[in-house]
Formats: structure tokens, C-alpha cells, sequence
């Protein structure tokens, strides 16, 4: 199990570390301190030559603000958060963070500014520390409970025969949804990054286990740059500002109640959200009113 456990680990760092098309430049700067704001200049892009996934997509995002992320199947969602990180280096146009080119940046640097939960968590088969350590592998334990604390798992923990040296099993097997999704953004945590990334990381859970995530959000967010793909249309109306995509274009950008009288897509996509959502328990206190 262990052995397996190690292979999976070094086969995720090979894919990590071995993106040939992105590399740090000959004079790649180092990181001392990121703000986060966030830009998007005119980016296209594609993951084949032939088709283009993102068509002139232009925004910013100041530091420390949030910004949900919204659109049609195949808009371009995942691929803008994709791009922050340097996944994948654009086609054409700037991504600009604290008023540079992120390619000029260290990659090391950069992503070690960035914190990722997405909809999948990879779970190694062993201790709940190592698994949120894997994140900074120099994390102290103290660094480790921090983050289990802030994701709103270290109650849980704590009322386990071995705490933090109690084992996961293969992928996470001994844990729930929820607690899968929690120890994933300890994980991101851990490295107090200031940008934060949620790729519809709620989406395979249970109603009330995104409702505890959700309650979380504000205190887990507070001053990092956060950048949210949900259906949760609480979390949609409270964002600083949303980001409306349509077959990779951006066709609407600015507050709820803006876009709620002006972008036609926005209110289909909210109202379709809104009436399947009436039930969950934090629905009359989030959304006194559909508009």
C-alpha cells in the first residue's frame, strides 16, 4: 500500500514538474512578496492549435477580492484557472499578476502563491498530516494544525484514535465526502497562498456537507484573491465580482445586482439555479429575494 502510495505521489510531481511547452524563462524573477491582483489581457487560447477554448477574455480581480466564476458547459471555466497557475502557457495576450507577466516570475515561485481545491482530491494512503503536508513539505506540525482548523477539520481529527497519524486509506477511503473535501483545502492551505482557487470543489458532496464548506468560505478566503467555479448561487450573489462566460468569451463581468436586470445568460443561469436550490437549509438566510 505505502509503495503504491509513494509511486502515485511521484507520478503526480512528474506531472507537475514536466511540462516541457512551460518553463521559466532564462531571466525568470523570484517572488519576495504577492499582492494578487490578477489580470487578464485580451487571452486566447487553446489545447490543440485548432480550437480555441478561450476567445479574447479580458478582467481583473483586485487583491484580496473574490471572484466567481460562472457560465455554460465548455465555456472556459476550469481553463482560465488553469492559466493562473501556469498549467499551460497562453496563446495570445498577458496574464498579468501585481502588474507583471507571470511568465517573468519563477514558476517554483508562482505556484507555491498559489493554493488549488478542485473537484477531485488525491488522497495518498497515509496520515492525515502527510496528506496536508503535501502542500509544503517542510510544514511544521503546528503549520499543520493551523490549516486543518482554518478548513474546519481539526475537531474531527482530533476525535480519532491516532489524530493526525491516523492513516486515510487508498484515495481516502476512510473518509466522507466532506472530510475529503476539508483535508483538500488544508492542503491548499497550508501554503498561505494569495491566490486561492475552488474548481467546483463542492460538486461531488452531499447538500449539508456543502452547506458546512460554504459557511467556511469567508473565514478560509479573507485576504487572499479567490477565485470560485460553483453552482451555489449564494456564494455566486456575495462575490465581489462575477465573471460570465459564454463559448469561451466573456459576455458579462461586474455585481449580481447588475447582472441580474442586464445579462440574459446570467438570469437563466441564476434563475435555474435559484429554483433548484430553494430547499437547502441556508436558502432563506442567503437569498431573501430572487433578484
Amino acid at each position: 500500500m505505502y509503495i503504491q502510495a509513494d509511486a502515485a505521489l511521484t507520478r503526480v510531481r512528474d506531472v507537475l514538474e514536466s511540462t516541457p511547452e512551460v518553463k521559466d524563462l532564462p531571466d525568470a524573477t523570484p517572488i519576495e512578496h504577492m499582492k494578487g491582483d490578477v489580470e487578464f489581457e485580451n487571452i486566447s487560447f487553446g489545447y490543440t492549435s485548432d480550437h480555441r477554448i478561450l476567445k479574447n477574455v479580458s478582467f481583473n480581480i483586485a487583491s484580496g477580492k473574490q471572484l466567481a466564476i460562472i457560465g455554460t458547459t465548455g465555456s472556459g471555466k476550469s481553463t482560465i484557472i488553469n492559466l493562473i497557475p501556469r498549467f499551460y502557457d497562453v496563446s495570445d495576450g498577458i496574464i498579468k499578476i501585481d502588474q507583471e507577466d507571470i511568465r517573468k516570475y519563477r514558476l517554483q515561485d508562482l505556484r507555491k502563491n498559489v493554493g488549488i481545491v478542485s473537484q477531485e482530491t488525491f488522497l495518498f494512503n497515509k496520515s492525515i498530516a502527510d496528506n496536508i503536508s503535501y502542500g509544503k513539505e517542510d510544514a511544521t506540525m503546528e503549520e499543520i494544525i493551523e490549516a486543518a482548523k482554518i478548513a474546519n477539520l481539526h475537531d474531527f481529527i482530533i476525535s480519532l484514535p491516532k489524530e493526525y497519524d491516523s492513516i486515510v486509506g487508498e484515495r481516502g477511503t476512510r473518509l466522507s465526502g466532506g472530510q475529503k473535501q476539508r483535508l483538500s483545502i488544508a492542503r491548499a492551505l497550508i501554503i498561505k497562498p494569495k491566490i486561492l482557487i475552488f474548481d467546483d470543489s463542492t460538486s461531488s458532496v452531499d447538500v449539508e456537507t456543502e452547506f458546512e464548506i460554504q459557511k467556511g468560505l469567508e473565514k478560509i478566503t479573507k485576504g487572499t484573491t479567490t477565485f470560485i467555479i460553483t453552482q451555489r448561487i449564494s456564494t455566486i450573489r456575495n462575490a465581489d465580482k462575477i465573471l460570465v462566460l459564454d463559448k469561451g468569451r466573456v459576455i458579462g463581468f461586474g455585481v449580481h445586482d447588475d447582472l441580474i436586470k442586464t445579462n440574459v445568460l446570467y438570469r437563466q443561469i441564476y434563475e435555474t439555479l435559484y429554483y433548484k436550490q430553494k430547499s437547502l437549509p441556508d436558502f432563506k438566510e442567503n437569498n431573501n429575494n430572487k433578484g
